[in-house]
């Protein structure tokens, strides 16, 4: 198994990431980036401690493979999947959105449907069952970047001022593919191993050169990591911005300067309809997006004892009016919880023998989470009032014989020292209230798309043919006779 030395080792490859004009030469020690790579090299170590039940053997290759990167075949691989992809999210408490097992989950169900690579004269099936066989043997850690530039949404790319401002493919060669343009938004990619480069947007017929889906390294020549204001840089220390200073995954605008790609490394090629063929007739989909919700629900139960500590710490946990507002946490956490176990226990084997968790319950909580995750804050804020504004600058203040003082006896709760209080508050004004928690708050109201999208899927798998069909049979139970004893 691949350890967080190797990891680490892995992203000293010459990559070019740019943040605050900054060419930045090694990714592990810069400010902006070493709270998130010693993240995702602690998730490598944990499963690479066989005690932590991480690993299984990999029908595909029959060697050891990380369990949030397996196809599930059975019940019980869908079972042991979100346990673990839950133990991976615990690390962070569901704050690291882009982990390793994210962008694996779509590649496992990718690899589990390889036939729907095949089409149009392209045998390019081939291509994706190696670079997953890849992903299992080396632990890979794949990033994406599936989102156009928000240059026009009145059109698409083909109606731009500009040829190939959303990433194209600008020629095809006997090697392969080079691309030109940008894409969105590249969460982990200046700290990730490869890029799967694609377009998830509805496209036309008329974009069909920016129709293509392929692995790119980070480091390949002609990729440049454009990468938004870093949260971590400037920060008076982990205890003062405990999230900002460890999770921060950094969010990229990705920009090929004429980027060749190997046809070896070439999934879809200037195909429309094989782009939403790869999401939604293989499991790629459903298995990326169940991913994502049983990361969310570790989010949400964080944030859940996030607020009881608060209410604990200030003495107003037995306020009925307060035990409402906890108790509307506990049901959205348990909601989202128990849809990601329902979609677990109604699964189906599909003819290609992948093992789906329920769309329908997959979908619901994604359908919701543009309401769910801003009410979660608002109940947070409401609970904490003004303590988390009225906190010591730094910890400076903690810890210098002329303020301490002042603050042990201010700034403290009966029964909590002053060093207790000021982390847990500072804790909650970091999920709620800095640029790293608006950032979260943007993320997780749109990282399915705009929400009339979530509350689509939501639409096209909740199955309303069996409700509609019920309502049928009822209204044929009786008729206006019925209501008239057969006169008129």
């Amino acid at each position: 198994m691949r350890t967080g030395k190797e990891y680490l080792e892995s992203l000293c490859d010459g990559r070019t990431v740019i943040v605050e004009g900054e060419y930045v030469q090694d990714v592990t020690a810069h400010p902006a980036f070493a709270g998130i790579v010693g993240t995702v090299a602690q998730m490598y170590d944990f499963a690479a401690d066989s005690t932590n039940g991480m690993t299984a053997v990999a029908p595909e290759t029959g060697r050891e493979a990380l369990k949030p990167f397996m196809i599930p075949r059975t019940p019980e691989d869908l079972r042991e999947r979100r346990e673990s992809i839950t133990r991976w999210a615990q690390l962070s408490h569901g704050f690291v959105g882009r982990g390793p097992d994210h962008v694996a989950s779509f590649l496992a169900g990718f690899a589990g449907h390889p036939e729907v690579f095949d089409r149009n004269g392209r045998r390019l099936g081939a291509n994706v069952t190696r670079w997953y066989r890849r992903l299992l043997d080396d632990s890979l850690f794949f990033s994406y970047v599936i989102v156009p530039p928000q240059v026009s949404r009145a059109t698409t790319a083909h109606g731009w001022d500009g040829d190939f401002v959303q990433v194209g493919v600008v020629e095809e060669n006997q090697d392969g593919i080079v691309l030109r343009g940008a894409q969105m938004l590249g969460t982990s990619t200046a700290v990730s191993d490869y890029l799967l480069v694609s377009c998830i947007k509805p496209l036309t017929p008329e974009d069909v050169d920016h129709a293509f889906t392929a692995v790119v390294p980070v480091a390949a020549p002609g990729l440049k990591t454009y990468c938004r204001r870093p949260y971590a840089v400037g920060q008076p220390s982990a205890y003062d911005y405990p999230m900002s200073c460890r999770y921060d995954e950094s969010d990229a605008l990705v920009v090929f300067d004429d980027v060749l790609v190997p046809w070896s490394d070439v999934f879809v090629c200037r195909e429309v309809d094989g782009l939403r063929a790869q999401f939604f007739e293989t499991s790629a989909h459903v298995l990326g997006n169940s991913q994502a919700q049983i990361r969310f629900a570790t989010k949400v139960q964080f944030l859940a004892g996030v607020a009881r500590k608060i209410c604990e710490v200030n003495q107003i946990d037995k306020i009925p009016s307060v035990l409402e507002k906890l108790g509307e946490l506990a049901a959205l956490a348990a909601t989202v919880e128990g849809l990601m176990l329902a979609a677990e226990y109604t699964c189906s084997v599909d003819m290609q023998g992948v093992c789906r968790p329920h769309p329908r319950f997959v979908y619901s909580p994604m359908a919701l989470q543009a309401e769910t995750y801003p009410r979660i804050l608002h109940i947070i804020r409401e609970l904490a009032g003004g303590g988390v504004i009225q906190l010591p600058a730094s910890y400076k203040e903690l810890i210098d014989d002329r303020t301490h003082d002042d603050m042990a006896r201010y700034v403290q709760s009966p029964g909590y020292p002053v060093e207790e209080r000021v982390k847990l508050f500072k804790l909650a004004w970091d999920v709620v209230g800095s640029e790293f928690a608006g950032r979260h708050h943007q993320y997780e109201m749109f990282y399915a798309g705009a929400p009339f999208v979530a509350k689509g899927y939501a639409y096209r798998n909740y199955g309303y043919e069996d409700a509609a069909r019920a309502v049928d049979v009822f209204l044929d139970s009786y008729n206006l006779a019925s209501a008239t004893g057969g006169a008129r």
